[in-house]
């Protein structure tokens, strides 16, 4: 539903802004979210992570993390004018000024929502992120029809950091003790420093791409590129943030029986292979088309460069596996240094890609994930001896399936007379229909016959049945019967 209501907001916002605002609002967040980051990624997994954890440890680190939060809101909030000096745009300063309130209003939740996420409240977890984007969508569209321009576009970033706070606040009634000293603290907290010291890395080397685009190629082109990223990402955050959340909490609890972690998590990695490899074919052949109808016609730039990021989307997913070992075995240094391989491989290829302009990052982007993914993976597994030959054997077949589909797919449809050229909106209706049903079919095929049985099939059925009824089933369940299946082929 989430990823619903933020794809329908995105098409009907596209339609009311020009690219332009959406550009120069991007120009800020770029930055603004690595502050507004701190915490949520570094205390939370601490939290979650942490064999046991009390009171008055729990309430050090809330306060340590709002006093954090405030200084990184006021440092932000000053800072605007030297970004508008930067990218060459007055009105920069103000949006920095306004969107520097939501990095002290994340702060104040991220406890609470970590305790949920420590608890297995996924359900409360994801209904308030799922009521707050609804309220901060609604606010943007109505500002945008109000004719507020990007304004509406801040508004409803505010409006989500402060419905989520008040969310959690509510779902989590704990309320925190004054500052003391605690054993324990300083361990959890050197862990949270690692953890978001490797976030930042991470986030940088996702987000160079954004910076250097608005940097030398101006808003304008931030704009299309921003939307296209946004629609390629959107499905793995999504989906990746919700499994990295649930997978970290469960792994953990399997520190001590490697035999039974490692089942476990081959079993989640297939899942993604089996989504992510989909989602890639998938969204490269019918990329541009979508674009067309989501946004309209002004857009067809961001058409071409989602196309790009399309064949990247599996490896993404794929790619956010490795959080899961490193955290969930309490190794951050490792998902740290890693970090730094990841930062130089990906500025390298995205820094050569600019000079192909927007849609050269792109692939640029889609070149590194490509490199750096099955290293990341081994480097993660070896210290609880993970061997990188039995991930690879559970992704393979799953590319394998991808690639022979989307060929055959894209065949079907230069078959057909006149489909390929078919104009407006009907036309590319057509195509995405025609594409999709056609990849689909062959995608389930090739993966059946390449496990020679349905057992992954079976298992993506189960996995629907039990998300649409809401069940309370365990992702350890759900990997372990994933893990059976695959067992079978």
């Amino acid at each position: 539903m989430g990823l619903a209501i933020q794809l329908a907001s995105g098409a009907v916002l596209a339609r009311l802004l020009p690219p332009r605002d959406f550009g120069m609002v991007a120009m800020v967040t770029t930055i603004g979210l690595l502050f507004l980051n701190f915490g949520l990624n570094g205390f939370t997994e601490a939290v979650v992570q942490a064999e046991e954890i009390d009171r008055e440890v729990a309430s050090n680190l809330f306060w340590l993390n709002v006093a954090g939060s405030l200084i990184l809101s006021i440092g932000f909030a000053a800072a605007g004018s030297l970004l508008a000096r930067l990218y060459h745009e007055p009105r920069i300063s103000g949006i920095t000024e306004a969107l520097s309130l939501t990095i002290l209003l994340t702060g104040i939740s991220v406890l609470h929502l970590a305790l949920l996420k420590r608890f297995m409240k996924f359900r409360e977890v994801s209904l308030n992120d799922f009521v707050a984007r609804v309220v901060s969508v609604a606010v943007a569209i109505v500002l945008g029809f109000a004719g507020w321009g990007y304004w509406a576009l801040v508004a409803g970033a505010l409006v989500l950091s402060a419905s989520t706070t008040t969310g959690a606040l509510i779902m989590c009634r704990w309320v925190p003790n004054l500052p003391r000293r605690a054993p324990g603290t300083a361990k959890l907290v050197r862990f949270a420093a690692n953890t978001y010291v490797r976030f930042a890395t991470g986030y940088i080397s996702n987000n160079m791409d954004n910076f250097l685009v608005g940097w030398f190629l101006g808003p304008v082109s931030l704009g299309y590129y921003k939307r296209a990223f946004d629609l390629f990402a959107l499905p793995t955050v999504q989906l990746g943030f919700s499994l990295t959340n649930v997978a970290v909490s469960a792994l953990s609890r399997f520190q001590r029986d490697l035999v039974q972690y490692k089942r476990h998590f081959l079993g989640a990695l297939g899942i993604m292979a089996f989504v992510g490899m989909a989602l890639s074919a998938d969204l490269t052949l019918a990329g541009k088309d979508i674009i067309f109808v989501l946004l309209g016609p002004k857009w067809n730039e961001t058409g071409r460069i989602f196309t790009i990021f399309g064949p990247g989307i599996g490896m993404m997913l794929l790619y956010s596996s490795h959080i899961w070992i490193n955290l969930s075995i309490g190794r951050a240094d490792r998902w740290l240094r890693w970090g730094m391989v990841d930062l130089t491989i990906s500025a390298l290829a995205i820094v050569v890609g600019l000079h192909w302009g927007a849609e050269g990052v792109a692939l640029g982007w889609v070149a590194a994930y490509w490199v750096i993914t099955l290293p990341a993976l081994w480097y993660a597994g070896r210290p609880i001896q993970l061997g990188i030959g039995s991930m690879i054997g559970v992704i393979w077949r799953y590319a394998a399936a991808a690639a022979m589909a989307g060929g055959e797919a894209r065949l079907i449809e230069r078959a057909i007379p006149n489909l390929s050229t078919a104009p407006g909106i009907a036309g590319a209706i057509a195509r995405i229909s025609v594409n999709s049903l056609s990849f689909v079919a062959l995608y389930l095929g090739a993966v059946i016959v390449l496990h020679n049985s349905f057992g992954p099939l079976r298992q993506l059925a189960r996995l629907l049945r039990d998300m649409t009824s809401r069940s309370r089933f365990t992702i350890q369940q759900q990997i372990s019967e994933h893990s059976a299946a695959s067992s079978e082929s």
